[in-house]
């Protein structure tokens, strides 16, 4: 049994052939986030876990700029992981971590408009990775442009994330609809339900993040 390919099965739920990786892949990403939304650091460590399996599925499907992204986000969840436990005393919440926070409306909308330009530039790059490295990538990138859109949101929403921004749950809310779509359309179906669960969870978790920053005032 080869845990790392997509062939070897683990299970058949509703005629579906469910492989250890996709299994595994996608349990460690569920629980990463719902660790997410309660503003857990363990998010982190999981998430690290998650980023290895989720590479070797990616990389079997074609989802190449998803694979491209496993690597960010392994650099992310380590430095995510040392922001949250080591904040400045005045960033501080009753945990000794960071504390959840807002960022200008006017900062927000400029990172918008950075990710569609960079979603715009990956995919036309994305599209032509068959064509320059045939050995590496033998088949075309599947939905270039649609992928790249969570790239490179994706990208955009960690940084935020590491800095405990509330909207950050606004764009992983755009990413996970898009990404839900994505992966039906691909057929990986667990990672498509997989995808639905992550959008009930990143509107839970806004809700939960602007109840905590609305508790530092009682707090004070």
């Amino acid at each position: 049994m080869d845990f790392f390919n997509t062939h070897s099965i683990f299970f058949t739920v509703l005629g579906y052939p469910m492989s250890y990786l996709e299994f595994f892949a996608v349990v460690t990403g569920v629980l990463s986030v719902i660790l997410s939304a309660k503003a857990s650091i363990w998010s982190w460590p999981v998430g690290i876990v998650n980023v290895f399996l989720s590479a070797f599925f990616y990389y079997q499907i074609q989802l190449y700029p998803d694979m491209f992204l496993m690597a960010f986000f392994f650099v992310t969840n380590i430095l995510g992981w040392w922001r949250w436990a080591n904040p400045k005393p005045e960033e501080e919440d009753k945990r000794k971590e960071l504390k959840v926070s807002f960022m200008p409306r006017k900062q927000f909308y400029t990172w918008l408009l950075i990710g569609i330009a960079g979603t715009i530039l990956i995919g036309a790059l994305a599209s032509q990775l068959h064509n320059w490295f045939p050995m590496l990538f033998n088949l075309p990138s599947a939905y270039p442009f649609v992928d790249s859109f969570i790239l490179v949101m994706s990208v955009i929403t960690t940084f935020l994330m590491i800095q405990k921004r509330i909207e950050c749950w606004i764009i992983w809310l755009m990413i996970d609809i898009v990404a839900t779509y994505l992966y039906f359309l691909k057929g990986a179906m667990f990672f498509g339900v997989e995808y639905i669960v992550f959008t009930i969870i990143a509107a839970f978790a806004l809700w939960n993040w602007m109840k905590e920053y609305k508790s530092y005032d009682k707090a004070a």
